[in-house]
């Protein structure tokens, strides 16, 4: 039986898979003797990743080495010590890729910056897994002029995309960004040997390539005024051609996701039903088969392939849906996959082959609700598992509260997903709790998995409930056009509604809620001490935006223009048509509404939502509220990331809930 042909008779099965097929038995759970300490929770990973060479004789790994820097290292199959190939002293690796069996690219991150740095990009160099030719392919710093670079080092906004797949090529693929605040890409092949690069002809505004399992770029989607256009280069003509053109933000609108071995191209597409699904695309007909390959009951598709290089070979497919999963199409992965679950019930094993499948070997990562990630070798010829490394080993399961995904009816009737998490050793029922809003807005920010911020409110004896409101991604077309310039409107009654749920059901306390949230989730807790004064006691918001109209106005944020200009209008307000709604969602306009207390925290270095958001409301609510605490980390950007930050502000969020909705 041919791919094709596996991947549509497995569209059948998995349709009708609930997450229901992935639910184990419950860690144990016991209650620690003190509290754990903030840190445990927000500590830096000590791994982070670990990925097979294509021919399964080595294994790359990121993990902490010497002052507390994460470095790049390489284990040889069946040795017990890795050999570090890449390591600083004022920087930390980020990411890496194998380029063929010898050679990885990998680029930088700073996990300990400082206030004085000026660091703008991660940066990309190449090394042999002995070491040798290491070369720095792109600079980090900011040069002055945006295209000065010293020698062949691509300049800073330089990011990676690809390897060229197929061969022992030393290449990659990499992208540029062709003017500050545009989301158009130029496309180069990068030799990481020689540091010599070839433009790749784009056809038009690109702002996504795709390049297929030959490494040749085969996709490329342009934006043209408000429109998509999707085209693809004819291996017939070596020509580019469009295949679709849609608007913006159209419903028809399809998304290139993956190039199979066999040259077929699949796609994320609605095709007239609420949720998107995974199609393979005629490039004869131009036209999406009849029938998709996979389609999610009340999800739209999210994930990706996996594949078998030489023979050329769809194998499976990760995806996600409650709780994230693989679907194997041959029948040896499925056993694979059954005898490692076996042995690890409580956990979602996502297997990891080296791309020529010659060796019985497999990297297994593990993780839950309650396991932040585990990194194992699994031989399936002597049927045992090596460990790697964890990514925080001082978190014990049996100590992190479950997760559990339900829905609530909102006030229209239409149901809103929601994350659940009750303290462990609690009886789950009137408790205080934190009605935790997701940023975004337009994405899914609900998934089953171990989360820090979740879990350190858990431990402190609060329920934590996450509403997928209206806007949100991920569960269909109508939840998502609900949203659609509703901001401070419908998605903030769901919010609220959210909290009344958890009332009704017993779970929280109605004299004991607090809202919190961070960027969206913060635009959104403002609002809702705005709105909802009888619901919530207090709020917590970090990164928030404050002002629609200041998401526009501010020239400093990293917004794309092309999001300004085609996004905005459309799912947030028009600045001019919608000019009164903007102002009555304005937490910035109706400040002296909001008399909760209230705990603010902006981070200096912050370019998605400036710190000008942040000032401004504050000043402007401090005329009626004195019971509002300001917070300014110099060091941060949209979100903090330092340890000692970190502990700061969940020490004051601990002290600021036990303030106003702790244990009576």
């Amino acid at each position: 039986m041919n791919t094709r042909s596996q991947l549509y008779l497995s569209k059948i099965a998995l349709a009708v898979l609930s997450s229901a097929c992935l639910l184990s038995a419950p860690l144990s759970t016991a209650f620690a003797a003190e509290p754990i300490p903030v840190a445990d929770f927000f500590r830096q990973a000590q791994f982070s990743d670990a990925k097979l060479s294509p021919d399964g004789k080595n294994i790359a790994m990121i993990m902490k080495g010497a002052n507390d820097r994460m470095v790049l290292a390489v284990l040889e199959v069946g040795q017990l010590r890795p050999e570090i190939i890449a390591n600083y002293e004022d920087k930390d690796v980020r990411s890496f890729h194998w380029i063929n069996n010898e050679r990885l690219v990998y680029d930088l991150i700073n996990l300990q910056h400082q206030e004085v740095e000026r660091f703008f990009g991660p940066g990309l160099y190449a090394v042999n897994k002995d070491r040798s030719k290491r070369m720095r392919l792109v600079t980090h710093r900011f040069s002055g002029k945006r295209d000065q670079v010293e020698g062949k080092e691509l300049p800073w906004y330089t990011r990676y995309l690809d390897i060229a797949h197929g061969s022992a090529s030393p290449d990659v693929f990499v992208i540029q960004s062709v003017e500050a605040g545009s989301d158009v890409h130029d496309l180069y092949r990068l030799n990481t040997l020689t540091g010599n690069t070839e433009l790749i002809p784009r056809p038009g505004k690109v702002t996504q390539w795709l390049i297929d399992k030959a490494g040749v770029p085969r996709i490329a989607v342009a934006i043209e005024a408000d429109k998509s256009i999707i085209f693809y280069k004819d291996p017939k003509t070596d020509a580019w051609r469009k295949l679709a053109t849609s608007d913006w933000t159209s419903d028809d609108r399809i998304t290139p996701v993956f190039f199979s071995p066999e040259g077929d191209l699949y796609v994320r597409a609605r095709k007239g039903q609420d949720t998107n699904s995974l199609y393979r695309y005629d490039l004869e007909k131009n036209q999406l088969d009849t029938e998709p390959v996979i389609s999610l009951k009340g999800y739209d598709f999210a994930g990706q392939l996996i594949y078998n290089g030489p023979q050329k070979k769809v194998l499976g497919l990760r995806y996600e849906m409650s709780r994230p999963a693989t679907i194997w199409f041959d029948e040896a992965m499925v056993a694979r996959q059954k005898e490692v679950d076996a042995l690890l019930p409580h956990t979602n094993n996502s297997l990891h082959f080296p791309s020529d499948l010659r060796t019985n070997i497999a990297i297994v990562h593990s993780s839950s609700d309650v396991v932040p990630g585990i990194w194992q070798l699994y031989d399936f010829s002597t049927h045992k598992m090596t460990r790697l490394g964890n990514s925080k080993p001082d978190i014990k399961p049996e100590q992190m509260a479950e997760k559990e995904m339900l829905s609530y009816a909102a006030r229209d009737g239409m149901q809103i997903p929601v994350n659940l998490t009750l303290p462990t050793g609690s009886n789950g029922k009137n408790l205080p709790a934190v009605v935790l809003v997701h940023g975004g807005p337009y994405l899914r920010g609900n998934h089953w998995g171990w989360n820090p911020q979740v879990q350190f409110l858990a431990s402190r004896g609060y329920a934590v409930i996450e509403p997928d409101y209206r806007g949100s991604t991920g569960y269909g077309n109508k939840h998502f056009r609900a949203g659609i310039k509703q901001w401070g409107l419908a998605m903030q009654d769901d919010v609220a509604d959210a909290a009344k749920w958890a009332v009704a059901q017993g779970y929280a306390d109605p004299q004991r809620i607090c809202i919190a949230g961070a960027s969206y989730g913060g635009y959104a807790t403002l609002m809702g001490l705005i709105r909802n004064p009888d619901i919530f006691r207090c709020g917590i918001e970090w990164a928030g935006a404050t002002d629609i109209n200041l998401l526009y106005d501010i020239h400093w944020s990293d917004f794309s223009d092309e999001w300004k200009w085609y996004g905005m209008p459309v799912l947030i307000g028009d600045q001019v048509k919608d000019a009164a709604q903007l102002k009555a969602t304005s937490p910035l306009e109706n400040a002296a509404r909001l008399t909760r207390p209230l705990l603010m925290a902006h981070g200096s270095k912050d370019v998605r939502v400036p710190i000008d958001h942040g000032k401004k409301f504050y000043k402007a609510v401090q005329d009626k509220n004195k019971d509002v605490e300001w917070v300014e980390y110099a060091e941060e950007g949209h979100g903090f990331h330092l340890l000692k930050n970190n502990i700061d502000f969940w020490t004051r969020i601990e002290k600021f809930l036990d303030k106003n909705i702790g244990p009576k």
